[in-house]
């Protein structure tokens, strides 16, 4: 098996990491704010949303939790839900921030997620779960946690793009494409769709209405962040 262990693509996967870190620990602390919760809710909830899917995958993987030993990664969320604390009314509309550093998280742990499985040999359908589910733990966490309804149990093209983001950058891992070029094009791949889903309000719907496309359910959340 074609194991991915260069030094180039391990910068690369920290690259990803850290910046995923940053944008979802902002997400986290945009929602904190949406709580009226204090500084240590926005310290809080910025670090596990940042931090809870990576967690998870190494726990199931049987691998040292990462920022347990080399804790860069919660310095880094730490830092950014600080800086979301202050600068916080600067961003006039909490709802489309907040979706989209969540669309660049997801993005940027689904490729971190899928990419350190396949390092550890594991089937590749794992590998695929593995980065769904480190793109999206986090979020599912924080969602839990200010008692917000999970994005993934709502309709959301959510955990469909970590999906089609983590089978592109397996797929092209597997066919021996440069490990680059493969998570480039997972990362795009999952943001795009994630994109599409925040600008179009596309959303999977219940049986007989698979997809649904418009823009009434955002508009009523803008305006309530708004208020």
């Amino acid at each position: 098996m074609f194991v991915v262990n260069g030094e180039v693509v391990q910068n690369a996967i920290h690259a990803f990491m850290y910046f995923g870190d940053i944008v979802f620990a902002v997400s986290g602390a945009l929602v904190a704010g949406k709580q009226r919760m204090d500084i240590v809710g926005y310290v809080l909830v910025g670090s596990i949303t940042g931090l809870g899917g990576g967690s998870l995958r190494d726990v199931l993987l049987d691998r040292p939790v990462w920022w347990t030993r080399q804790p860069v990664e919660l310095y880094l969320c730490i830092v950014a839900a600080l800086l979301t604390y202050f600068w916080r009314f600067k961003i006039n509309d909490r709802y489309k921030a907040t979706a989209w550093f969540d669309a660049l998280g997801l993005s940027a742990f689904t490729i971190t997620g899928s990419t350190v499985a396949f390092q550890s040999l594991v089937p590749w359908p794992i590998a695929v779960f593995m980065g769904v589910m480190t793109a999206t733990g986090g979020g599912v966490i924080r969602d839990v946690l200010t008692d917000t309804r999970p994005m993934i149990l709502c309709g959301e093209l959510y955990a469909v793009a970590a999906l089609a983001g983590a089978l592109v950058n397996i797929c092209f891992l597997k066919m021996l494409i440069l490990p680059e070029f493969a998570m480039a094009s997972g990362f795009i791949t999952t943001l795009m769709l994630r994109g599409a889903a925040i600008v179009y309000d596309i959303r999977l719907g219940p049986p007989g209405e698979f997809v649904r496309v418009g823009r009434g359910r955002h508009l009523h959340l803008e305006s309530k962040d708004n208020v």
